[in-house]
């Protein structure tokens, strides 16, 4: 079985290209059972870090009903993440309203401080993290590519919040991950996902601290149709590592735990 537990749609304004239907034929092609979905709408900066102009700023609120609508339709094959924009936003009575009359199909809360320049331990930022102790909903966060997504940011939301599991996407996207990797043994409630990170980095992740620490998560449809194979120019994904090579590197019960088993225990998935 694999749940992949970083996958998004929409993004447009910010240059990416992931429909409803890509994820489907994707997950479909790549054999995955079941997928964690954000909604890249919510962006509130580009990739510059520039704020987006107003005109094509969606709500938070507007994108979450988008996600919400793709797990209804397909509800044996996808979970919502809820992407939450709390430079230009903040937490909205109707967003919480959304929350709590859909919490049988929402399973975390997402963070983006890269695309919001805002830490998780930003005053901007605790609102949220009180809705997701509320709901006993697990934080889900990029890390990476500027201070305020710098992966200690997060670790100090864990230990302000040891009651939630907190994700980190990336293990600190674009670095070696060794920051990342030690500060995983340094709070029981923070993971990692394998989201554009080595294999050798998990394999050391697990040889750490065990098998319970890591999730299997990968961008996906970032490049597309075949991000689980290679990329727009045709280079091999390192998903395939996780694929065909990890299985003979680390033993099964590890192996399922990565890749599913950790999943369904940390964002308590009925499948």
């Amino acid at each position: 079985m694999r749940i992949d537990t970083h996958v998004h749609i929409g993004g447009e304004a910010v240059g990416f290209q992931m429909s409803e239907k890509i994820v489907i034929e994707s997950m479909k092609k790549y054999e995955i059972d079941y997928a964690i979905v954000s909604n890249g709408d919510a962006a509130e900066m580009d990739h510059q870090q520039n704020l987006l102009p107003e005109e094509i700023q969606i709500s938070q609120e507007t994108a979450l009903d988008r996600t919400l609508k793709f797990a209804r339709n397909y509800p044996e094959k996808i979970g919502v993440a809820v992407w939450v924009k709390p430079y230009t936003q903040g937490l909205t009575t109707e967003l919480e309203k959304m929350i709590e009359d859909n919490l049988d199909i929402i399973f975390a809360l997402k963070l983006h401080p890269f695309h919001s320049n805002v830490s998780p331990t930003d005053e901007r930022t605790i609102p949220y993290l009180e809705l997701a102790k509320k709901y006993n909903l697990p934080v889900v966060s990029h890390t990476g590519g500027c201070e305020a997504a710098s992966p200690v940011h997060l670790y100090e939301a864990a230990k302000l919040y040891p009651s939630i599991p907190f994700v980190m996407v990336h293990m600190g996207l674009g670095s070696d991950n060794r920051e990342a990797l030690e500060l995983l043994g340094k709070a029981d409630n923070l993971y990692g996902d394998t989201t554009w990170v080595p294999m050798k980095t998990t394999i050391e992740a697990i040889k750490r601290y065990g098998s319970k620490k890591m999730l299997f998560g990968s961008d996906s449809p970032i490049d597309g149709l075949d991000t689980y194979f290679c990329n727009p120019k045709g280079e091999r994904s390192l998903y395939q590592d996780y694929f065909h090579v990890l299985p003979e590197k680390i033993d099964r019960a590890a192996y399922n735990d990565l890749m599913y088993k950790n999943a369904i225990n940390l964002f308590n998935l009925k499948i």
